[in-house]
């Protein structure tokens, strides 16, 4: 089973390497872009066939050592 998760920095959290691309694309002429936030996508296969324990699998990673859920949103997506 193929997974996707997508970690990114809530709402209210500074976001200083989206701010430091947000400057750069300004500097290379791209002056339509108005806010950009970063974050990190993780592809996971998983040798699980039972959909809901995989979740719960996925799961459990994020919340122990793939994001830090104090300043980051996590999403899980089966692909």
């Amino acid at each position: 089973m193929k997974a996707r998760i997508t970690v990114t920095l809530k709402a209210g959290v500074l976001d200083p390497q989206g701010k430091a691309i947000e400057g750069s694309l300004a500097a290379l002429g791209f002056d339509s872009v108005g806010a950009i936030r970063q974050g990190k996508v993780f592809d996971i296969d998983l040798d699980e066939a039972d959909t809901e324990r995989a979740g719960q699998l996925l799961q459990d990673m994020c919340e122990k050592l793939l994001a830090n859920t104090v300043i980051e949103d996590y999403r899980v997506e089966f692909v």
